[in-house]
């Protein structure tokens, strides 16, 4: 009767070598296609801002407000 023995992958190699190759190549995987979702989503927040300082900026009242601190900040240089 013949025995057969199964040699684990990383025998003759060092174990940290390995691991570390095993941690790359799952650090990999996790990361495919994040960068495209979050280009998405901080776009999609710049375009929300964007449009809430659109409706801010429309108002009359914040119109006049900021006109007021102008005038004042250009009057303190006078």
């Amino acid at each position: 009767m013949t025995s057969t023995t199964i040699r684990p992958a990383h025998v003759g190699r060092p174990v940290a070598r390995t691991l570390a190759r095993r941690w790359a190549r799952l650090c990999r995987r996790s990361e495919a296609g994040m960068a495209t979702a979050e280009y998405a989503i901080a776009t999609l927040a710049a375009v929300a801002f964007a449009g809430l300082l659109l409706t801010i900026m429309g108002s009359d009242q914040v119109r006049g407000m900021l006109v007021r601190i102008i005038q004042q900040a250009l009057s303190i240089g006078s």
